[in-house]
């Protein structure tokens, strides 16, 4: 056991406190210093037992949650102390009212937003979800719940490496899902980046070390670029007599991981590594006119790429992100991005909503009134409760965590859409009765159908009819929530009907079967008519889009498959894992006892042994085995945590598995004889099939082979990528 020398953790945790009131001296108030060393001491003795997974203290947690709320997101006193309290509610005997008596309503509302919920959960909802739902639903009266909640999160990932492992996946899919989109909406760029790069780290390791020692090596040649880059502009800003800083650094690592995977290019092709940031200093009012200029100037030393002008100056995102991006030709023949932006836009750029709140007084309004429309959007989504958790969380994603498309009324009126809206969704974005009643619409000046989808720049004028009213294909031609919801809400009495209609079918028929009428049983049908909830199966059931006789044939399915049952908890998790099959070798051990049991492999992603996996408990399927970087792994570690147990592999004796390699390459005669003979002569692996196509003098071939792990995998692609003409050997999912 480790010693803890006691002394210098509270010497420690004294430095961390000082050191969190040094960064918020600037702006703090008369009073203000006594209230955030009460929650301080408040929050040490109720935390004074706990410890966190590495071992240090749990004061630690908050006191770093509140630095990152004061130096990485510019918080004030009121975020302070609530990040010093965040979990004390939620980990010890303190309640809400105790701390409304101490730190008032504010304080109290945004803890209680934080606070996780207690209790049971449905069948079938997830309680990452539920948590989920209920901060935002906060989000109307106080945005700093959510501000505070990404410091937690960001803290929690900087120190993730003490977790163990299926909880490392489990909180970095998480992340990805939810927590790195939102630190994107709300325009706070640094957190949004850094948690992509951690999430990255735990869970595709090899990836991140790789790119990460790439940045490094690369480091003295590319600031050597930069500075070569920047120098006449440098010399002729100054001889214009600007004010103004220029930075110039890579990418992020998830960034360019991404643009690997895209492009299916090394690092060394990524052409756009890095990007140089010009910041002027001057007046409000002068704002626009010098970003502009430092536009002309840059241009004047380098070829700007038409295509890729991004003019967020005159019309900011709907987050308050201001900053002109352009990409430029070097002399060296390497594009370069640069973003030319004022300090107050670098500001709002980093640190996102609350830079606001210093610069709301200024005349220039339109990026308040954006994230204003924004934050309206959220309060749509959360007065639209009917849905499950999961399903709100999958439609929060899908309209607010996407690009936008700028369109224009007939009277000029600039209209901000989701990217992918059509002239139904502005219909309803306009007004719900005009959304109601549309018939089509008008876009420059031409006659479009409803599910035209929306262009920037477009003019659209609505065309209504009264005797028009909502159906159901409407659902599909729109993207919005609001759109979403006010169709469904017109089309709720007729459902209801049928969906009462329908339950009575399925409550007789289950009746007849001998099957209790359950939330289970309702599930369970559910997946097997691929449906999404129980209210829709009454639906379609009792609209007669499927036929009840099949409800039958459903029973005769789950007798023949019973050995799989839902699992809902965490007891009856451990029995399903503990269903030992008769093997005559192991593959997987799986669970926390590291059991054999049965499994099936996920076709989403085909792992083989040696590859970084975790086992999902399916609803009628068993445990499936995924790869921890499967394109699913962030949905279902998110939205199904509870469902997810660790997966180990063993000794694969002579098993084969079928795995996919794409090869590309420049086009010759005996290629494909070179690499037939490199697969099934040299290395004796057995092809299932191989398929190539050539345009243009370049090929493409998809291999579908039999392995037996990935070092085996590995070996192929290395033995491949030698052979003459080979330009790339790449793993299918």
């Amino acid at each position: 056991m480790i010693e803890v020398d006691l002394e210098e953790e509270k010497r420690e945790i004294i430095r961390r406190y000082r050191k969190l009131l040094r960064h918020a001296k600037p702006i703090l108030k008369s009073g203000d210093a006594r209230i955030i060393k009460k929650a301080f001491y408040m929050s040490m003795e109720a935390h004074k037992d706990m410890r966190r997974k590495s071992g240090e203290p749990y004061i630690f947690h908050p006191l770093e949650v509140a630095q990152i709320c004061v130096s990485e997101i510019g918080l004030g006193t009121t975020s302070i102390v609530s990040a010093l309290l965040h979990d004390v509610v939620e980990d010890t005997e303190v309640e809400l009212a105790d701390i409304e008596r101490g730190y008032g309503k504010k304080v109290a509302s945004i803890i209680d937003g934080l606070t996780k919920i207690a209790g049971v959960f449905d069948q079938g909802s997830s309680q990452q979800a539920e948590n989920f739902r209920k901060m935002l639903l906060t989000l109307s009266d106080d945005v700093r719940v959510i501000l505070i909640k990404l410091a937690d999160r960001l803290h929690n990932m900087r120190t993730l490496g003490s977790m163990p492992r299926d909880k490392q996946l489990k909180i970095a899919n998480e992340t990805i899902y939810l927590y790195a989109p939102l630190a994107h909406r709300l325009g706070l760029y640094a957190i949004k980046s850094e948690l992509e790069d951690l999430y990255l780290r735990y869970t595709d390791g090899d990836a991140y070390r790789h790119i990460a020692s790439k940045i490094n090596a690369t480091k003295d040649a590319r600031n050597k670029f930069i500075r070569n880059f920047i120098k006449p502009i440098k010399d002729e800003l100054n001889s214009q007599s600007f004010q103004y800083e220029i930075k110039g650094r890579p990418k992020s690592i998830h960034s360019i991981h991404n643009k690997m995977k895209k492009q299916n290019v090394p690092f060394e092709e990524v052409y756009d590594l890095f990007a140089v940031r010009i910041i002027v200093d001057t007046e409000l009012e002068n704002e626009k006119a010098a970003c502009w200029q430092a536009y002309s100037i840059v241009t004047d030393y380098y070829q700007p790429n038409p295509d890729r002008l991004r003019d967020w100056i005159s019309i900011p995102k709907s987050n308050g992100y201001e900053s002109l991006h352009t990409t430029v030709m070097s002399g060296r023949g390497q594009w370069v991005e640069v973003q030319i932006r004022t300090r107050r836009m670098d500001e709002i750029a980093e640190k996102g909503y609350a830079a606001h709140w210093k610069y709301k007084e200024s005349k220039n309004g339109d990026a308040d009134k954006g994230l204003e429309l924004w934050i309206g959007k959220v309060r749509e989504i959360l007065e639209q409760n009917d849905a499950s958790a999961i399903e709100f969380v999958d439609d929060f994603r899908s309209n607010l965590f996407q690009e936008e498309v700028f369109a224009f009324t007939p009277k000029g009126d600039l209209v901000t859409m989701p990217n992918g809206s059509t002239a139904l969704d502005f219909a309803f974005d306009i007004h719900t009765e005009v959304g109601a009643h549309c018939l089509g619409a008008k876009v420059n000046q031409k006659l479009v159908p409803l599910n035209y989808v929306l262009k920037n720049g477009d003019q659209v004028e609505i065309l209504t009819s009264k005797k028009q009213k909502p159906n159901e294909d409407w659902l599909k031609y729109v993207v919005t929530s609001k759109a979403k919801s006010k169709i469904k809400d017109s089309l709720k009495e007729e459902k209801k009907q049928f969906v009462m209609e329908g339950k009575e079918v399925v409550k007789r028929k289950l009746k007849q079967l001998k099957i209790n009428f359950t939330q289970e049983a309702l599930l369970q049908l559910t997946d097997h008519f691929d449906v999404k909830t129980p209210t829709d199966l009454f639906y379609l059931i009792g609209k007669g889009k499927i036929d009840h006789s099949l409800i039958k044939k459903f029973n005769e399915k789950k007798e023949e498959e019973h050995k799989y049952r839902r699992v809902t908890d965490p007891k009856g998790m451990q029995s399903q894992i503990k269903k030992v099959r008769e093997k005559d070798f192991d593959l997987l051990l799986i669970g926390e006892d590291m059991d054999v049991v049965d499994y099936k492999f996920a076709k989403c992603c085909n792992p083989i042994p040696g590859d970084d996996v975790f086992g999902f408990v399916t609803v009628n399927d068993g445990i499936k085995i995924h790869r921890t970087t499967c394109p699913n792994a962030a949905e279902l570690l998110s939205n199904y945590g509870y469902r997810v147990v660790k997966a180990k592999w063993t000794s694969s004796q002579d098993n084969s598995f079928l795995a996919g390699l794409r090869i590309i390459g420049t086009d010759r005669m005996g290629l494909i004889n070179d690499v037939s003979s490199i697969i099934s002569g040299e290395l004796k692996v057995n092809m299932r099939s191989i398929t190539i196509n050539t345009e243009g003098g370049i090929f493409e071939g998809e291999i579908q082979l039999y392995v037996s792990d990935t070092k085996h995998v590995d070996q192929l692609i290395g033995k491949l990528e030698v052979v003459p003409g080979v330009v790339s050997v790449t793993r299918d999912n």
